[in-house]
C-alpha cells in the first residue's frame, strides 16, 4: 500500500512539471511501454484530475481506465502549438502506436480535406476523405466534419463556386442548351454547366475563393460583426442570429491542420497492385513482392538516436507490424551505424531461421545507406530480401546487386509506392524521436526540480535557532 502510495506521488510530482498549454499525454506502465495516449487544452490540468485523491476513476470514468491506472508507473506529454494540432497528432500517434487502452481512432478513417479540382476548366469544391490522383488544391486536414459542411454551404454562397461532379468542357457547345440546377436559381452557383459564365471568370472566383482559405480571413470576419451589431442594436435578432452563426461556421474554418505538417500518408497511394507487379517485373523477380519493409532513422545532432520500421503487405500499411528502436550501441552522428544497428536488431531471429523474411527491404537514403545495410546482410546466411534504397532529392532508386540507378518517372506506380514507403517510415521515426526528446526533457525538468528541493531542505536544516 505504502509504495502504491509513493508511486501516485511520484507520478503527481511528474504531472506538476507539465505546461498548461495543449497537447498530448502518454500514460507509461514499469518497461516504459505507452499504455493510453490522450490529448488536453490544459496538459497539467487534465492529466493531475486522474490522480486526485478524492476522485473515484471507477466510476466517473469506467473499469478500464481505472484498470489501466493501476498499471501507470510514469507519465511524459508532447507540447503542441494548438488544441486542434493536438487532436490530428493524437489521431496520428494512435494509429502508429496502437496502445492497449485506446479504443477510439484504431481504424482506418481519416480526417477530410477541402478539395479545388483545378485541373479541370470549372473547377469543383467537395470535402473528401480520399484526394483525387489528379493534381488538386487541399486544404486541411479538418478535425469537425459537420461543422465543415457548414462552412462549404455558406462559402458556396458567397463566392458561387460549384459542388457538382459533372464534366464540364469550355469546348463543349451543348452547354448553351443545359437547364441549370436550382442552386443557379437561388443565386447559390454561376452555372458554369449552363454556360452562363466565362472560364475565366469562373477562374477568378477560384482564386478569390482559394485567398480566402489562404489568409486568416479577419476582414470577412470584422464586417459580418459590424452586420451583427447592427442588426442587434436595430432589434432585428434573427437576422443578428444569422450574422452569428455564419462568424461561427467561419471561424471553424481554423480548426485545421495543413497538409504538409499534418500527413495522413494513407490516403495518397492508388493504383497499388500495378506497383507491385511493376516492382516484380523491375526485380526479375518470379513470385510477387508482397511483403515491404521500409527503415529510417532519426536524430538532433546525435542525440535521442532512433530508427523506424514499417511494414507493408501488397502494397498497403501493416501497422501492426510497425517497431521503433532506441539505439543503443552508436553515439554521435552516424546514420550509417544507427541503421546497421537497427537492421541487425530486426532480423537476427528471421536470419537465424526463427521468423520470416520480407520480400524486401527499402531504405532511407542513397548507395552508403545501401551498402551499409549489405554489409549487415552478409553476416548472415541463407536467401537475403531484395534490398533497395531511396535518395530524398532526386528520388533515384537504388538497387542492391545493379550496377545502375533506376530513375523512375513521377507517375510511376513503384516509385510511388516507394515514396508511400518512404516517408511513412521516415514520419514515424520523427513522432518516436519527438517523443523521446520530450521525455528526456521532462526528466531533466524532475531533476532540477529535485535538487531544488534538496537545497531548500538543506538551508531549512542549517538554519540557526532564534
Amino acid at each position: 500500500m505504502a509504495e502504491d502510495k509513493g508511486k501516485i506521488e511520484q507520478i503527481r510530482e511528474q504531472i506538476r512539471q507539465f505546461p498548461t498549454a495543449p497537447g498530448l499525454y502518454f500514460m507509461r506502465d514499469s518497461k516504459d511501454a505507452v499504455l493510453y495516449i490522450g490529448k488536453a487544452k490544459n496538459l497539467r490540468s487534465r492529466v493531475s484530475s486522474y490522480f486526485l485523491p478524492s476522485s473515484d476513476i471507477h466510476s466517473s470514468r469506467g473499469p478500464k481506465i481505472a484498470e489501466m491506472l493501476e498499471q501507470v508507473c510514469s507519465v511524459s506529454f508532447l507540447e503542441t502549438e494548438s488544441e486542434v494540432d493536438a487532436i490530428l497528432q493524437e489521431a496520428r500517434l494512435i494509429k502508429d502506436i496502437r496502445p492497449p487502452y485506446n479504443t477510439n481512432l484504431l481504424d482506418d478513417k481519416t480526417f477530410p480535406y477541402l478539395q479545388i479540382t483545378t485541373y479541370e476548366d470549372f473547377p469543383g469544391v467537395y470535402i473528401t476523405r480520399n484526394p483525387g490522383e489528379k493534381r488538386c488544391r487541399l486544404f486541411g486536414p479538418f478535425t469537425a466534419i459537420r461543422e465543415l459542411r457548414g462552412v462549404l454551404v455558406l462559402l458556396q454562397k458567397i463566392f458561387k463556386f460549384r459542388t457538382c461532379r459533372l464534366e464540364i468542357s469550355e469546348n463543349d457547345e451543348k452547354r448553351r442548351f443545359f437547364r441549370p440546377c436550382l442552386l443557379h436559381s437561388i443565386n447559390q452557383c454561376t452555372a458554369p454547366c449552363a454556360a452562363r459564365i466565362s472560364k475565366e471568370e469562373y477562374r477568378e472566383i477560384i482564386e478569390e475563393l482559394t485567398r480566402f482559405l489562404r489568409s486568416k480571413r479577419s476582414v470577412v470576419l470584422r464586417e459580418l460583426k459590424e452586420k451583427m451589431q447592427k442588426a442587434s442594436s436595430e432589434l432585428r435578432f434573427e437576422e443578428a442570429a444569422e450574422y452569428r452563426d455564419k462568424i461561427n461556421l467561419i471561424s471553424k474554418l481554423e480548426s485545421r491542420g495543413t497538409v504538409s505538417e499534418n500527413v495522413q500518408p494513407e490516403l495518397f497511394v492508388h493504383n497499388l497492385s500495378a506497383a507491385n507487379q511493376k516492382l516484380a517485373e523491375m526485380l526479375g523477380s518470379a513470385d510477387p513482392i508482397r511483403t515491404i519493409e521500409g527503415f529510417d532513422i532519426a536524430h538532433l545532432g546525435g542525440s535521442e538516436t532512433v530508427g523506424s520500421l514499417v511494414k507493408f503487405i501488397d502494397g498497403s500499411p501493416f501497422k501492426h507490424g510497425y517497431r521503433r528502436f532506441k539505439i543503443k550501441t552508436v553515439e554521435g552522428i552516424d546514420d550509417y551505424a544507427s541503421m546497421q544497428e537497427v537492421i541487425r536488431r530486426r532480423y537476427k531471429r528471421a536470419l537465424d531461421g526463427r521468423e520470416l523474411l520480407p520480400d524486401m527491404l527499402l531504405i532511407d537514403g542513397g548507395l552508403g545507406q545501401l551498402h551499409a545495410v549489405e554489409n549487415v546482410l552478409n553476416e548472415f546466411e541463407g536467401q537475403k530480401p531484395y534490398l533497395a534504397s531511396l535518395a530524398k532529392k532526386e528520388e533515384i532508386i537504388y538497387v542492391s546487386g545493379k550496377d545502375k540507378p533506376l530513375r523512375l518517372p513521377a507517375n510511376s506506380p513503384v516509385r510511388k509506392l516507394f515514396q508511400y514507403i518512404r516517408d511513412e517510415s521516415h514520419r514515424f521515426a520523427q513522432h518516436y524521436h519527438h517523443i523521446l526528446r520530450r521525455k528526456a526533457f521532462l526528466e531533466e525538468a524532475e531533476n532540477k526540480a529535485k535538487k531544488s528541493r534538496t537545497k531548500r531542505k538543506k538551508k531549512s536544516t542549517n538554519k540557526p535557532e532564534e
